[in-house]
């Protein structure tokens, strides 16, 4: 039974108005939605299962292979680095150095500028980057102390493409002009699927409001949203001083 064949058998079953496709469409559905009745306890035991090995699994990986793994592409790391849900892709000629306390997101992309002399990314000490953000160098990225980039995040150091549509379709690289350098401050926060364009410095503890774009530089210790990007009002950096010193004297 060729696979057309098969799609208008299913076709049949699934719209047939016969008593015989009636029949045959209620029987598959019950084969499709068998279940064992299976007591509580016993689901409860088996998720509980399931969560361990799962969780010893990508523990035991996590130690052998992805984090030397990941070190092995570093130009240099800190301690205590943590990785989850995999290893990070790279592409392009990218360094990248990390502090201590880093934690990436196996589901993240770094590149780095094919013509470029040496595309660089600096990660300072106790940095999130989470799940699916894509960091772009054009010439250099780099990211303070204590940053936290959400998911879905995107610095774009190059575009990829040329602006001019024939040398786009050509498949020429970008222009000089169209790269640019990223500077997120110590104790910046991203929110999600913000998006920070070359040539931006991000100021010390400045906040970027969900699903933003960054097109120009933002100030020290502001909150900022919007596509493009502007300033809704300061933050007050006494109240910030006072809960970093607590955080300090606790550790």
């Amino acid at each position: 039974m060729n696979t057309l064949s098969i799609y208008r058998f299913k076709q049949w079953l699934k719209e047939g108005e016969s008593p015989l496709a009636l029949t045959l469409f209620r029987i598959a559905k019950s084969i499709r939605h068998f279940e064992l009745p299976t007591p509580r306890l016993i689901n409860k035991v088996l998720y509980g299962l399931h969560k361990t090995l799962c969780t010893q699994w990508q523990a035991f990986t996590h130690l052998i292979f992805y984090v030397p793994a990941f070190k092995g592409r570093l130009e240099s790391y800190g301690k205590r680095t943590l990785l989850y849900g995999g290893l990070p892709f790279f592409s392009g000629p990218l360094t990248m150095r990390i502090g201590n306390d880093c934690r990436i997101s196996g589901q993240t992309t770094f590149s780095g500028r094919t013509n470029s002399d040496n595309p660089t990314l600096e990660v300072g000490n106790n940095v999130d980057i989470c799940w699916q953000t894509t960091i772009a160098v054009g010439n250099k990225v780099i990211i303070g102390d204590n940053v936290r980039i959400a998911g879905q995040g995107f610095l774009c150091g190059y575009p990829g493409h040329p602006i001019d549509p024939t040398e786009r379709a050509l498949g020429k690289p970008e222009l000089d002009s169209q790269v640019g350098d990223i500077i997120l401050e110590q104790d910046v926060w991203l929110g999600s699927r913000v998006s920070i364009i070359g040539n931006v410095t991000v100021g010390e503890g400045t906040i970027v409001a969900s699903g933003s774009v960054v097109t120009k530089s933002l100030p020290s210790f502001v909150l900022a949203a919007g596509n493009p990007a502007k300033v809704i009002k300061k933050l007050d950096v006494n109240a910030l001083n006072t809960i970093k010193e607590e955080i300090r004297y606790e550790a």
